[in-house]
C-alpha cells in the first residue's frame, strides 16, 4: 500500500466512524422539521422516514404563531438567558482570576469546594430556594428564573483553567504601571480568554434557553413563560394532539440556539481546545 493511500485511509476512517454518530444526533432534528412540514394524515403513518412525501407548506408554523404568543416566549427566553449570562460572567471572571493568580490562604480548598459544587444539580437545592423566593414574594417573576443561576461554578472552573496559563510577567508589569487588580482582570486578562468566554456563553445560553424544570417550579403566568414552558402550556391548552404544530413550535424555539452556535462555533471550538485541567 502506497504512502498516499495510507495517509488517505488514516484521514478517512475517523470520518467514517463519526458520520453515523453525527446522523444519529441530527436525526431528531430532521424528524422535527419533517413533521413540521407534513400534512396531518402523513404524521400518523407507520413509517420511519423522517421527511415529508408531500409538501404541506408553512401551515403548521402559521397555526403556532396564530395560537401562541411565540414572540413573547422568545423575548422572555432572551431576557432571562442574557441576564443570567451577564451576571455569571461578572462574578466568574474575577473569581477565576483570584483562584488562578492570587495567593491567599485556603485557595486550594476553595477550588476543591467549587469542583464539589459542580456535582450538585439544581434539583437538590430547589426546595429551599423556592421557599426563600416565596418568603420574599419573588415567585412568578423574571428574577425568580434567573437568581439561582447567577453563580456558575462551571464558569469559574473553566476560566480558572484558562487564566492559569496567562503569563505572570504581564500581570506584574501591569501592576508596576499602576493598574489595580480589577483593571488587570477586565483590561488585561479577560480579553485573552475570549474564546473560553464564548464557549461558556454557548453552554449557558443553550442550557437556560432549554430549561423547563425551574420555570415550571417558579412561573405560573403565561406572560413570563420562557420558550420550553410556553410550548408546554401551548401543547396543553391549544394544540392538543396537533403534533405538526408542536414540531413547528419546537423548530422555532430551537432555531435561535442553532444560529447562535453557528455564529460562535469558531470561538467555541477554540475555547474548548484551549482549556485543560492544570
Amino acid at each position: 500500500m502506497s504512502a498516499t493511500r495510507r495517509a488517505w485511509l488514516s484521514r478517512a476512517w475517523p470520518h467514517a466512524l463519526l458520520l453515523p454518530a453525527a446522523l444519529l444526533v441530527v436525526m431528531p432534528f430532521l424528524w422535527m422539521l419533517g413533521t413540521a412540514f407534513k400534512p396531518p394524515a402523513e404524521i400518523f403513518e407507520v413509517s420511519l422516514w423522517p421527511l415529508p412525501r408531500s409538501w404541506f407548506g408553512f401551515t403548521h408554523f402559521q397555526e403556532v404563531l396564530r395560537s401562541a404568543p411565540m414572540g413573547r416566549f422568545m423575548f422572555n427566553g432572551l431576557l432571562v438567558c442574557s441576564g443570567i449570562l451577564a451576571v455569571q460572567l461578572l462574578v466568574a471572571v474575577p473569581a477565576a482570576y483570584a483562584l488562578a493568580k492570587l495567593r491567599f490562604k485556603g485557595r486550594q480548598w476553595l477550588f476543591m469546594g467549587i469542583l464539589g459544587a459542580l456535582a450538585i444539580p439544581i434539583q437538590v437545592i430547589a426546595l429551599p430556594v423556592y421557599i426563600g423566593l416565596a418568603t420574599v414574594g419573588a415567585l412568578d417573576t423574571y428574577s425568580a428564573q434567573m437568581l439561582p443561576f447567577f453563580l456558575s461554578m462551571f464558569a469559574i472552573f473553566l476560566l480558572r483553567q484558562v487564566f492559569k496559563s496567562f503569563p505572570d510577567e504581564i500581570i506584574d508589569a501591569a501592576r508596576l504601571d499602576g493598574m489595580t487588580e480589577i483593571e488587570i482582570v477586565w483590561r488585561v486578562v479577560a480579553p485573552s480568554a475570549r474564546p473560553a468566554i464564548a464557549a461558556f456563553a454557548v453552554f449557558s445560553l443553550v442550557a437556560h434557553w432549554n430549561d423547563l424544570y425551574w420555570p415550571m417550579v417558579v412561573i405560573s403566568s403565561t406572560q413570563l413563560a420562557p420558550p420550553p414552558l410556553g410550548m408546554l402550556l401551548f401543547a396543553a391548552a391549544e394544540s392538543g394532539a396537533n403534533y405538526g404544530a408542536l414540531m413547528a413550535g419546537a423548530a422555532l424555539i430551537t432555531a435561535p440556539m442553532v444560529i447562535a452556535f453557528l455564529v460562535a462555533r469558531r470561538r467555541f471550538i477554540q475555547g474548548i481546545t484551549m482549556t485543560g485541567f492544570r
